[in-house]
């Protein structure tokens, strides 16, 4: 049988070089990008080591993301301390110091505590009574120790109750230094190299996590998140485009949602045990930034973009990097398709412009790239809130965390193998659908494991959606502007995330209103991806020209499982070179 497959496979790579190699009448054949890959090898023993060879910069990802979420998560079980009552047990202090307070999820006041002369009370054996008087804290609070057992800096410097936005300003603040990072890294990818951004945007990120460990106030913690928000997430992106960059169409779905699956996944289930082995905020923090240096050896495994080069005119450079993908994947390009695409890329970049406002001149590409904003802000509001409700949902944090955080595994299988089947737009609609149904759910199945498992759901659905609009985001843009257009894309994520901490912070005033609005987002999400082009099986645009007739293609009942694929690129099938 593997012979068998063996002789197809070896057959079918004959039929494509010839396919190449074939003349036309009239006028020379001409070779993109992609026809070049397939002759070097579509997927190969070199696309396998890129693969692993980036699986650090997921580690970054998620060490930039998820550590301040595990270094100010509160004890949501807190209430007022009482030094005069030191020697009584903590449930003893609770029950005689604090009044109750049945609008609160324990039963008990977090920011009262009752205004008597302790020592009096202790002597007399008296016991509480609603009548007494009651002030805010004065002397801190203590915390349950069971549900977050080590020392957050939000319990040292005490920010709840009148304090208790203090998290969700900080959280705001990183993603507007993600906002600010975006276009600094955008521009550097598109000027420098998808590589040098990488690395870049990785030491900020380390820069701003050492510097954390030193806040001494709300202030100087502020300022350090803001400086790690710039690297979100583009110390990630900029190694996943790069990935993506290097593998043709029929395998590029697998690849980069594989990646996603198997390194990010990993590392975010991870996440929550790391912190607790750490112990303490200070520690979390330079154990999730210290790795980050290593980004400096990137260079010595990840190759640059030759999609990239070539859009900068390197062609002889990005020729090169074809040249080492065939002999590593053991494969021998004829000179003829080399001298064929290099006709090709001298016709297709003569006059092109590399302006990222070259999108707002052309409509279509204009306003493809607007919806693709809007449903990336959409998905990334919905992630973000999703992870941070993880605390309302009156189970383990930690466990609850790495539960909700598998979802991912399965979901990038998911994409990995339908989305070629139903393309970008119908699993992006039908996704955020379901993610807005099992939201709405949370609200009316009470809390506990019915809960977890209604946000596991949802949480399901719309990572399926977030990864399907990351490589479909991607896949519209032309070359000259795919990282800069990318970053903006991203940016109007950071935009969304800076707002859900506080749709989070909501359930204070309305406990299920936050899930409501998640569940609305949802929807207005599905609603916005029936105006978006499909992507599926289509060659990925080289030029403003290409992506300006992608653009303009929409179907709205497209999907690929019920249509033969055409390339709206080129004009003509892709038969060739299609299995």
């Amino acid at each position: 049988m593997a012979m068998d497959t063996m002789k197809i496979e070896n057959k079918f790579d004959r039929e494509k070089r010839i396919e190449l190699e074939k003349p036309t009448e009239g006028a020379v054949k001409q070779i993109n990008f992609d026809e070049l890959l397939i002759a070097a090898g579509e997927f190969g023993i070199y696309q396998i080591l890129l693969f692993f060879a980036t699986s650090p910069f997921f580690l970054f990802g998620v060490f930039v993301y998820y550590s301040q979420m595990f270094i100010t998560e509160p004890s949501p079980n807190h209430w007022c301390w009482v030094p005069e009552l030191a020697n009584l047990t903590d449930t003893e202090r609770r029950t005689l110091a604090i009044p109750i307070d049945d609008s609160t999820k324990f039963g008990y006041s977090h920011c009262q505590v009752y205004d008597a002369n302790w020592d009096e009370v202790l002597i007399a054996g008296q016991i509480p009574n609603s009548t007494w008087p009651t002030k805010a804290c004065e002397h801190g609070w203590e915390f349950n120790k069971t549900e977050i057992p080590y020392p957050t800096i939000t319990s040292e410097m005490d920010w709840i109750c009148d304090r208790g936005s203090y998290q969700a300003t900080a959280q705001a603040l990183f993603f507007v230094g993600s906002i600010i990072g975006g276009f600094l890294i955008g521009w550097v990818a598109d000027r420098y190299g998808r590589l040098p951004a990488a690395v870049y945007s990785t030491l900020i990120g380390c820069l701003g996590g050492i510097l954390t460990t030193f806040a001494r106030n709300f202030t100087e913690f502020s300022i350090y998140r803001f400086i790690a928000g710039m690297a979100y997430d583009n110390c990630m992106m900029m190694a996943y485009l790069i990935l993506l960059e290097y593998v043709t169409p029929k395998y590029k779905t697998m690849v980069a949602n594989m990646a996603f699956a198997l390194f990010y996944t990993s590392f975010t289930i991870a996440m929550p045990w790391i912190s607790l082995a750490c112990g303490h905020w200070k520690t979390i923090s330079i154990v999730t930034s210290a790795p980050l240096l290593l980004a400096v050896l990137a260079p010595c495994c990840i190759p640059e973009s030759p999609r990239w080069l070539l859009s900068m005119g390197r062609v002889e450079e990005a020729i090169n990097k074809i040249l080492t993908i065939s002999r590593i994947n053991k494969k021998e390009i004829p000179p003829k398709i080399i001298e064929r695409f290099k006709c090709t890329v001298s016709k297709e970049t003569k006059e092109e412009s590399h302006s990222c406002l070259e999108i707002f001149k052309r409509p279509p590409i204009r306003r493809t790239f607007i919806l693709m904003c809007l449903e990336f802000t959409c998905c990334t509001i919905i992630f973000d809130a999703l992870v941070r409700s993880t605390g309302q949902l009156g189970f383990d944090f930690f466990i609850s965390f790495s539960v909700i955080s598998f979802t991912e595994l399965p979901s990038m299988c998911v994409v990995a193998f339908i989305m070629d089947w139903m393309g970008r737009k119908w699993v992006t609609i039908g996704c955020m659908m379901l993610c807005s149904v099992f939201t709405l759910l949370t609200v009316f199945v009470g809390s506990g494991v019915p809960s977890v498992m209604c946000t596991v759901l949802a949480r399901f659905f719309v990572n399926i959606s977030y990864n399907a609009t990351m490589q479909w985001t991607a896949e519209v843009l032309p070359t000259q502007v795919r990282g800069s257009g990318a970053s903006v894309v991203h940016i109007c994520g950071y935009i969304g995330t800076a707002l859900s901490p506080y749709i989070v912070y909501l359930q204070i005033y309305i406990s299920w209103l936050p899930f409501v609005i998640i569940a609305a987002i949802a929807a207005f999400g599905a609603f916005i991806a029936f105006a978006l082009p499909e992507t599926t099986k289509k060659d990925i645009p080289q030029t403003f020209n290409e992506a300006e007739e992608l653009s303009r293609n929409i179907n709205l009942w497209e999907m690929p499982c019920l249509s033969r694929p055409k390339n709206v690129v080129s004009g003509h099938e892709n038969e060739s070179f299609e299995m």
